[in-house]
């Protein structure tokens, strides 16, 4: 089989994708280095330090496929970068015209359907398959029309409204469907604030929330350096094929599968969290909430803190000075994110929100890590062209790099003593960025409390110090003048902003960006990389692994199969991410990855993060299952990253349980509720439970990605009936579980009932989410990298 697959890259002295593939390095930066002018250059040594081997095997891709053009790390995030640079919007493949559209192996790729690109992630499992030239298949969609009227408030953001669309798209119930945006509204939107809607996609559970083309559109592409015969030919096209919108025209009614309307005058400021980003708080309830936060059980809006323990202070000396902090006090302040990055209305009102802070003579506290990572090189040149850049520095918010930072969990480790005052002193501390996601353990394992805001409000909390605060009634601080200053003696209207973005955000920035993009750095110029179209793996490698997923693989497929008596390996509830499945933040000291990397003499300094090691499976194994606020059924309420081996009733960490079942011979199942596996698009939240041995998750409902993924990698997605769970079933996770599916895959239907029985004698009907007769061949198969080296072999 190894010698079949060899031969599949002999026959010339490249490989060639069948799919053209524009590949961005997403330069994940981890914030170390902060409050530095020298930040961007430290944290970029830092990264190629820490991510050689990483940086350099996909150099080494560039250099073996053919069809493949390579952005290096430090250019921006791949969304704004496919916004401001790679999307085509229309293609003109030697005179053939057709519309632009994207697949990305990141959830976030919806953010191009901003730009009328029809675009959405897949897992990376999925897209390794159609670069090989397999067909994508799907249900086809529902189509939710979302109807805007009206105009933004002053001093309201584009991210108030997609975190309001958010709530509301979430509550309407959008996963796997469109979602299409349209009426008068349109107009008063930018196409930043369109990207920033359709970017969290993911987070409201649509497939993509698309925005079709029309002279904004055409606008942003002239902006942003696309010549103006481009732009001409784009219009054409897109007109004599009725798919573009002029609003000065009569619009036709559209038909859709559901409707849902917003007048933008009713979005006002406001966050969200604690711990998901459909959670909104309107700014004006906030320190109403935080109290009930603290109030309630724990959950996602609730900490359970005892009433006498809620006003507790906890002193500290931070670096020779006196310090303090309460629960609700800020320690990490991030402008971060693809979300709100590629938006200079927002991007420049947190400048506008630092100089007038600076000039009142408000200042951050020096034990806040705080930190700025735009989307691009573009936001650097507009930042310092409006002469703002200067304020933001001296708030602490200087520029640590062009990459995911907090908002992937990258934000580095906390001062020792502002992590030992939140650790001895069991202090909810809080974040507070400008992301997409702030799912339990994503942002930092000792902030608990993270709340999701546009720029300006993160300098805002940032000044603050705290989010228990009422920014209507109570001062953000004390001035130079010894006067309060108070929220609104900061806060930017949105005309102050608009004049600065009018005469900052200038074309030629773009233009002499993106001249200079594939040219790289010099220490991504100086890698070293083998001329070879087969990869040489290191077998001492902590950061490339050879990956087992064709090991002992026959030309003949498995074929279908049922469970039998399988054990629990973990019983979950309502919301369980990606995050908590597959963690990308840092590597726990105490966890089966951190011991593993110790065995082979990697000092903890050098652990990087899970998504910087992502090229080994024996690490991303360990890390599955691994996040630190997980909360399991099985361990009755103790929250953390391990579960019960119920043949002996041992307490281990889910690695460990796992491997011993398997060493035993046993399979495992996942209990779960609703909406598991939602968050990012991770492949490897499947591919580890796969590894661990997992061979079928239950649960109320799937995240679409999620889904997806558990099928290509042979795990059987089974769902609940309508109205029942393991709690109206009188499901324990205790029970061995058998589910009876045919072994001939011609006589499974995709959605057919399945029959779960278990030990205790308890039967129930589930659904069988394979959803098309293709996903069925991949389960035929064993996965769909399975499915697809056996058909490139026999081609």
């Amino acid at each position: 089989m190894r010698d079949a697959m060899n031969r599949l890259g002999s026959d010339s002295n490249k490989i060639n994708p069948l799919v053209p593939v524009d590949l961005v390095i997403d330069h994940s930066v981890q914030v170390d280095v902060a409050r530095s002018e020298n930040a961007v250059q430290a944290n970029m040594e830092l990264e190629f330090q820490r991510n050689n081997e990483r940086f350099a095997f996909l150099k080494w891709g560039s250099t073996a496929f053919h069809n493949m053009l390579v952005v290096p790390p430090g250019s921006g995030i791949v969304h704004q970068v496919n916004l401001e640079y790679l999307g085509r919007v229309v293609f003109n493949t030697d005179g053939m015209l057709y519309p632009d559209s994207v697949v990305g192996t990141d959830s976030h790729t919806t953010m191009i359907d901003g730009l009328g690109v029809a675009g959405w992630g897949v897992g990376g499992i999925e897209a390794e398959a159609a670069m090989l030239g397999q067909p994508m298949s799907m249900v086809l969609p529902g189509v939710v029309g979302f109807k805007l009227s009206g105009k933004l408030c002053d001093g309201v953001t584009a991210t108030d409204l997609v975190l309001t669309v958010t709530q509301m798209l979430r509550k309407h119930g959008v996963v796997g469907k469109f979602v299409e945006f349209y009426g008068d509204g349109m107009g008063e939107l930018s196409l930043a604030d369109r990207a920033t809607i359709a970017n969290m996609s993911p987070e409201y559970g649509a497939t993509m929330g698309f925005f079709p083309v029309d002279h904004v559109t055409l606008q942003y592409l002239k902006l942003t350096g696309r010549s103006d015969e481009t732009v001409a030919m784009i219009e054409a096209y897109l007109r004599a094929n009725k798919l573009f919108i002029d609003y000065d025209e009569p619009q036709q009614e559209r038909v859709y599968s559901s409707y849902l309307e917003l007048n933008l005058e009713d979005v006002e400021p406001c966050i969200s969290g604690p711990k998901r980003p459909h959670d909104r708080v309107p700014l004006k309830e906030m320190k109403a909430d935080w109290h009930s936060c603290l109030d309630n059980k724990v959950g996602f809006k609730g900490f359970a803190v005892p009433k006498e323990s809620q006003d507790k202070v906890a002193k500290f000396s931070f670096h020779g000075q006196p310090a303090e902090l309460k629960h609700g006090s800020v320690v990490i302040a991030a402008i971060t994110s693809c979300t709100n990055t590629s938006n200079p209305s927002v991007m420049l009102g947190a400048a506008l929100v630092a100089k007038k802070a600076c000039e009142l003579g408000l200042q951050v506290k020096p034990w806040i890590k705080t930190s700025l990572a735009p989307g691009s090189g573009v936001v650097t040149k507009y930042l310092l062209q409006s002469g703002l850049q200067k304020y933001l520095n001296q708030q602490g918010f200087n520029i640590v790099g062009y990459g995911c930072t907090t908002c992937i969990g990258n934000s580095g480790d906390l001062d020792e003593s502002v992590g030992s005052a939140i650790s001895e002193n069991d202090i909810i501390a809080a974040a507070v960025l400008s992301g997409n996601r702030n799912f339990e353990g994503r942002v930092h394992p000792l902030t608990r409390a993270n709340y999701l805001a546009s720029p300006p409000l993160v300098v805002a909390y940032a000044l603050a110090g705290t989010v228990d605060i009422d920014f209507d009634k109570e001062p953000i601080g004390m001035g130079k003048d010894g006067k309060s200053v108070y929220f609104k003696d900061i806060w930017p209207s949105t005309e102050e902003i608009a004049q600065v973005v009018q005469s900052s955000v200038l074309p030629e920035m773009f233009k002499s960006t993106y001249e200079a993009i594939t040219k790289g750095n010099p220490m991504w110029n100086q890698l070293s990389v083998p001329a070879t179209t087969m990869y040489k793996w290191d077998a001492n490698s902590t950061y490339i692994h050879e990956p087992p997923y064709f090991k002992d693989m026959t030309m003949d497929p498995p074929g279908a199969h049922g469970v039998k008596d399988a054990y629990c390996l973990l019983n979950f509830g309502d919301s369980i991410t990606t995050d908590h499945i597959s963690p990308a933040g840092s590597i726990h000291k105490d966890s089966p990855a951190a011991k593993y990397l110790l065995e082979r003499g990697v000092d903890r300094k050098d652990f990087n993060s899970y998504g910087s090691r992502r090229g080994n499976d024996e690490v991303m194994a360990r890390g599955t299952f691994a996040n630190i606020r997980i909360v399991n059924k099985l361990l009755n309420g103790e929250v953390g990253p391990k579960t019960v081996h119920i043949p002996t009733g041992e307490k281990l960490y889910v690695f460990d349980a796992a491997m011993k079942y398997k060493s035993a011979g046993h399979d495992t199942i996942v209990l779960a509720g609703a909406e598991y596996g939602s968050g990012s698009s991770r492949d490897w939240a499947a591919k580890g439970p796969m590894l661990l041995g997992v061979k079928a998750v239950i649960a109320k409902s799937f995240e679409r990605i999620h889904r997806s993924n558990l099928v290509g990698m042979g795990i059987i997605p089974l769902c609940f009936k309508a109205g029942e769970d393991t709690d109206t079933l009188g499901l324990t996770g205790h029970e061995r579980y058998s589910i009876d599916l045919p072994s001939n895959i011609s006589e499974i239907r995709p959605g057919q009932d399945v029959t779960v029985t278990t030990d205790t004698g308890k039967s129930f009907t589930c659904t069988a989410r394979f959803d098309t007769e293709v996903e069925l061949a991949y389960f035929n198969h064993g996965g769909i990298l399975p499915y697809v080296i056996r058909n490139l072999i026999n081609q």
